[in-house]
């Protein structure tokens, strides 16, 4: 899959999840009012599906309205957002003029117009990641641990790997879903909580019960899917792209390396921020969370680049 490939996917994937996530919003909205309904009811009948439909019309607009302003707010302090669940600080030119000229250098040979902005993790483990939706949000974070790691070739072929992501408009498409993702674990909290505080008795609380649980399983396997659909195969064309970048693939192999002994990074404990970085900052202790991991395993990236 060559570059403009990747881009036109990704761009197809963005839409797909604006198009998508009000429709199945919808449905849940509608299915909660239904069990809504027939928790004070306790019984089914014509008036009480027509007086859903009524409700759902009544409150559509509302829901539209609250969801346009969750994802403006996120559209336009995502960066914020981001850096604050990943404690990222600037990282100031004066500070590390190594890492402003490493980056400046692969930004003007590929032709970048506007060079990313440049925050630090305060961490001794060794990770980074890119983030952005557009050339003025664009962003690369480095924890403290892989900037006094890593050689210059090493740590050039990492700002290259993500500079590949923000190229290929993987960032942009990491940030939707991650937008989206905060939006069902909202709602299956609001589930949850509704089971637990709204046991009030009668006839209609065990489908009640029932059908909240299953509405958060819904919505937990929602957001699952959402980080399923972005494919592994990103972070290969990431790894391709930094050694098409540097013309030195190994430089890459051995960063990963090193990166693969240490890559936990203590303040992020969201699994859909963890996405961003170019090795899992999370630790994952069963199978269940390797089969829905978002990063392939790190040892075939090495065996790939070490094939090139």
């Amino acid at each position: 899959m060559g570059l403009q490939s990747q881009i036109r996917r990704n761009n197809w994937y963005s839409i797909w999840l604006l198009i998508c996530f009000p429709l199945v919003l919808s449905a849940l909205s509608w299915a909660l009012l239904f069990l809504w309904r027939y928790h004070r009811s306790n019984e089914f009948d014509p008036f009480s599906i027509t007086q859903v439909h009524i409700d759902f019309l009544t409150i559509f607009p509302l829901i539209f309205l609250g969801v346009d302003l969750w994802f403006i707010v996120a559209l336009f302090f995502h960066r914020q957002l981001i850096m604050r669940a990943t404690d990222s600080k600037p990282l100031e030119r004066k500070e590390d003029k190594r890492v402003y000229n490493l980056v400046e250098n692969l930004c003007l040979a590929e032709g970048m117009p506007r060079m990313p902005r440049i925050y630090v993790i305060d961490d001794a483990s060794l990770n980074a990641f890119a983030s952005g939706i557009h050339s003025g949000s664009y962003a690369i974070s480095m924890s403290r641990g892989i900037l006094e790691k890593l050689d210059d070739a090493e740590l050039e072929a990492v700002i290259a790997h993500e500079l590949t992501h923000i190229k290929n408009r993987d960032t942009r498409l990491l940030i939707v879903s991650i937008i989206f993702v905060g939006i069902f674990a909202f709602l299956s909290e609001i589930m949850f909580k509704s089971i637990r505080y709204k046991r009030e008795g009668g006839k209609g609380e065990g489908l009640w019960f029932a059908g909240a649980i299953g509405l958060s399983t819904l919505a937990y396997v929602v957001s699952l899917l959402i980080q399923l659909a972005i494919s592994r195969k990103r972070e290969f064309m990431a790894d391709a792209g930094a050694a098409e970048m540097t013309r030195k693939p190994e430089a890459l192999a051995n960063a990963l390396r090193k990166i693969s002994a240490d890559p936990r990074i203590e303040a992020v404990g969201r699994k859909d921020v963890a996405q961003l970085f170019i090795e899992n900052p999370q630790e994952r202790s069963n199978w269940f969370e390797r089969l829905f991991s978002t990063h392939p395993p790190i040892g075939e990236r090495i065996a790939y680049l070490e094939q090139l």
